[in-house]
């Protein structure tokens, strides 16, 4: 039996959010896997909130721009396209900011804990 290739997608080509907002969509679960694009436009993590995943997160930047405050760290981690970071599980973080002008586009990898 032959398996059916999805369609080809453009990832950049996204759908503008309202601002301040950010969507969501799963494009691939496997066993211990999950693949997003995240679209945010203006967008922050609200104050006093703070992500704190029990999985590990691989993520990039693909476009726009956006910063990271990881928990004791004194300054926000500013993030350009192409910039990419691993958030180890449990490694509490927030977006401080996204640009509010044209949409940041991310991609996330979330590594399930064995």
């Amino acid at each position: 039996m032959t398996q059916k290739t999805p369609p080809l997608f453009n990832f950049l080509e996204v759908p503008r959010p309202e601002a301040p907002g950010e969507t969501l969509e799963v494009l691939l679960t496997r066993k211990g896997l999950r693949l997003e694009r995240i679209v945010s436009l203006g967008h922050t993590t609200p104050e006093g909130e703070w992500y704190d995943q029990r999985q590990d997160e691989w993520v990039m930047l693909a476009a726009g721009r956006a910063a990271l405050l990881i928990e004791g760290e004194e300054k926000a981690r500013e993030m350009k396209a192409g910039d990419c970071l691993l958030l180890p599980a449990h490694c509490r973080h927030r977006v401080t900011w996204t640009d509010p002008e044209s949409p940041s586009v991310w991609l996330a990898l979330h590594i399930m804990p064995e």
